[in-house]
């Protein structure tokens, strides 16, 4: 089996967002699935996709910190800010992270572990919504 379909995830502000679940509900075609492999391509380059911590938010905020520290919005020397001060910055976080993911499908489920959720890291102020394209191939049940 072969699908695919863009998901479009909804407009966060600024930070690392768990959205394993608006994932997962954007897909319906992984419960038909036994075993396979989900490819998710971010289609911006100012966000990036993760996997990491998904029970204590305090992990998402301290990713928030950590990145904001490595790669300071302000800083002198760089060409490009066409969108603000917080374009080139975006670029550079982006860039670190990636923009895709691919996933492993068991019994109809992302096998994902215990604590592992999809990261979302928006890294501009005042971003809109977002699309993945989504490619899921696989056995079906």
């Amino acid at each position: 089996m072969w699908q695919q379909s863009v998901i479009t995830l909804r407009a966060r502000p600024r930070g690392f967002h768990l959205v394993t679940d608006e994932v997962q509900a954007a897909l319906p075609e992984l419960r038909a699935c036994r075993r396979g492999l989900l490819h998710l391509w971010l289609q911006h380059t100012s966000a990036s996709l993760t996997i990491n911590e998904n029970a204590d938010p305090a992990v998402r905020r301290d990713f928030e910190r950590f990145f904001n520290r490595l790669v300071p919005q302000g800083t002198s020397g760089y060409e490009h800010d066409d969108e603000g001060p917080d374009d080139l910055p975006a670029h550079f976080k982006a860039s670190l992270l990636g923009c895709q993911l691919s996933l492993p499908v068991a019994d109809g489920c992302l096998a994902l572990g215990w604590w592992q959720g999809i990261y979302l890291g928006e890294h501009r102020d005042h971003a809109g919504s977002r699309r993945v394209l989504a490619t899921l191939q696989g056995e079906t049940l």
